[in-house]
Order: structure tokens, then C-alpha cells, then sequence
């Protein structure tokens, strides 16, 4: 589907800015803060700024009050860099929104008009700003994959997800799926058991040292998460000649594309993009997937991912300010507020 004349494509946000407008995008994960600004055609655009650490969390979920701490710093940042003109809308896709938001929603819309003269807030799981930046506004399914995993399709009616439950119910298939299993096979290894990989052990104890620690090193932390996703690129660096990591890498494959096939609208030619760091570990991965795909998604075509979460909020951000935005609000996974918000 080519996009409607006036609405920016993927990876293109300042192509929709309405005109004399400037649009904000924010792509909150667990990095920390990412904003951009969107600008009409011809205007130069100032490049992103990114915070020095992430979004607190606390009994309230997602910190409202820490969140607008780093933000609008940020936003004056880029628009001293613009020359100073107002913001029309703010586009804010933020990890955890879904369960985790409650604070964002009540606090960010009249926190932003007060402080920026911001008319229009769009508040989004950053499954959707991945979705919006992959896929534009049209219909298919994304997977959004790092140290997680998570996919949303969608008919342009209704959102549908999988997974996205976090390395302890799911997440099946993404970074900490991926390390989790790379150092069971070491500790397989390690204890003479069968499913053990020697190559894997090898490659944990020159991470983290002698595995037998590793218990003492890993459960304590609060980041386990990351610390198991860090040794997914190891698995994939020992798939070519150790069959234990490359039976990693199918299941992992095969995961992924049961994630893809629950959210993909039924249609002759559903489009399928992947985002996200994991899929930077090539062919390892992405050959067992693509098998997968065609298995398990005949009617589906895989297309590249024309941009990344920030890309998909500043093509939010764009379309809401101009009211055209096509993809559907749900009251966890995308809500506008402001001027004629209905």
C-alpha cells in the first residue's frame, strides 16, 4: 500500500508536519529517554537527544513526575535548536505503558500543555511506535525484538498482542530467551549432563568467569534481564559449528513466528516486519526464521522496517496534529488527549 498524499512515510517524519508546526517524538525504554523533532519540509531538523539514564518506576507505575524531570529539558533543547517556535503535539511511546502507565496518562497531557503549549498528546506502548515506525498506518504485524520480545498487528480496527510478558512468563525467542538458554546449555556442560554445549561453556566462563558463580553473579541483580540478553550474540557465534546453540536459534525462530502468526490480520498479503537489536545478530537467526515465517505465515510477506520507535512517535506525533491519525486507539496500548480528542 503507498501512503495518502500528505502523510509521511516510515523513517520520513517531518514529510507530514503540518505547515509553520512542530511535532515532538519520545521513545522511552529501558536505556532511558529518546526525543526528536518533527519539522515541515524544507526546515532543517535538529538531530535527537538522548538522556543520561532511564524512566523511574515506582508504586505508581511509570514516574509521571521523573518522566517530565528528563523530558523538558530535552524538548527546550531541540527547540532552542529550531529557533524557538511551539510545539503542536507530542507523540510519547514508553516500555510498560500498557500495565504501567497510569501515572503517564493522568499526569503528562496537562503537564505538557502547561509547560509547552502542547494542544495534542498521543500516549503509546512503544510496541505501537515500533509498529507505526516499522509499518506506517498500514495494516500487518510487527515483532519488536531485543532483551524482549513482543508482536502487535493490527486491521486498522483493533490492536492484537503476543507476548511481551517479560523473561519470566515469555518473551519467548528475544535476547533473555536466546542467553537464558545459551547458559543452561553451558551448565549442562559444566555438570556432565546431556544438552550440554562445550562451545557455550567455553564462551560463558570467558563472560562472566567460572560458572559455578554464576548463580551468585546473575539472581542478586536487578537487570537480569539484560546481563541473560547479553550472551544471546555469543549463542549466535557458536551456531555455525555447535549444533546445541543452533537448535537455540531455531526454537528461538520458531517462537518468533508464533508470535507473528497470532497477531497478523487474515489477509491474502499480510505484511510482516521484524525491529529491533536482535535481529542484528544475522543470518544465525534470520535464515531458522524466515523458514519459519514461510511455514507458519504462507499468506504472509516479510518487508523491511522503515524506521524504529522514534521514527513511529514523530509519525504519530505528525498525524495527530494534522488529525488524521488512522491507527486504532485502545485505552492501554494508544490514547489521544487534548483539543477535539473523541
Amino acid at each position: 500500500m503507498t501512503p495518502s498524499a500528505g502523510v509521511p512515510s516510515p523513517g520520513e517524519p517531518s514529510a507530514g508536519v503540518p505547515s509553520g508546526a512542530l511535532v515532538l517524538g519520545v521513545d522511552s525504554g529501558g536505556s532511558g529517554l529518546r526525543a526528536g523533532l518533527g519539522v515541515p519540509a524544507g526546515v532543517p531538523r535538529p538531530a535527537p537527544v538522548r538522556s543520561a539514564e532511564p524512566v523511574r518506576t515506582g508504586a505508581r507505575g511509570i514516574d509521571a513526575g521523573h518522566f517530565l524531570e528528563q523530558l523538558l529539558p530535552m524538548a527546550r533543547e531541540l527547540l532552542a535548536q529550531a529557533g524557538g517556535a511551539r510545539i503542536t503535539a507530542v507523540a510519547i511511546g514508553a516500555a510498560g505503558l500498557a500495565t504501567l502507565g497510569d501515572d503517564l496518562r493522568a499526569q503528562l497531557p496537562s503537564a505538557l500543555e502547561q509547560a509547552l503549549g502542547v494542544r495534542r498528546v498521543a500516549l503509546a506502548a512503544d510496541a505501537v511506535t515500533a509498529y507505526a515506525g516499522a509499518l506506517g498506518d498500514r495494516p500487518g504485524a510487527v515483532v519488536a525484538a531485543g532483551t524482549g520480545l513482543i508482536a502487535l498487528g493490527t486491521d486498522l480496527t483493533s490492536w492484537r498482542r503476543a507476548d511481551g510478558w517479560g523473561h519470566l512468563l515469555g518473551d519467548c525467542g528475544g535476547g533473555a530467551w536466546i542467553g537464558r538458554a545459551g547458559l543452561e546449555a553451558a551448565m549442562r556442560a559444566h555438570d556432565g549432563r546431556r544438552g550440554g554445549s562445550q562451545a557455550l561453556l567455553t564462551r560463558a566462563e570467558g563472560m562472566f568467569g567460572p560458572v559455578a558463580d554464576l548463580p551468585g553473579l546473575l539472581y542478586p541483580r536487578t537487570d537480569r534481564p539484560a546481563v541473560l540478553a547479553s550472551f544471546a550474540p555469543e549463542v549466535a557465534g557458536c551456531a555455525a559449528d555447535d549444533p546445541v546453540a543452533r537448535a537455540i536459534l531455531r526454537d528461538a525462530a520458531r517462537h518468533i513466528a508464533e508470535a507473528a502468526a497470532a497477531v497478523c490480520p487474515v489477509t491474502e498479503d499480510c505484511e510482516v516486519a521484524l525491529t529491533g537489536g536482535l535481529f542484528t545478530m544475522g543470518e544465525p537467526l534470520l535464515a531458522p526464521l524466515r523458514e519459519e515465517l514461510a511455514g507458519q505465515l504462507p499468506h504472509a510477506r516479510q518487508v523491511p522496517a522503515a524506521g524504529d520507535p522514534l521514527d513511529g512517535a514523530l509519525r504519530i506525533a505528525a498525524d495527530i496534529a494534522a488529525y488524521r491519525l488512522r491507527l486504532p486507539h485502545d485505552p492501554r496500548m494508544l490514547t489521544v488527549h487534548g483539543e477535539d480528542d473523541s
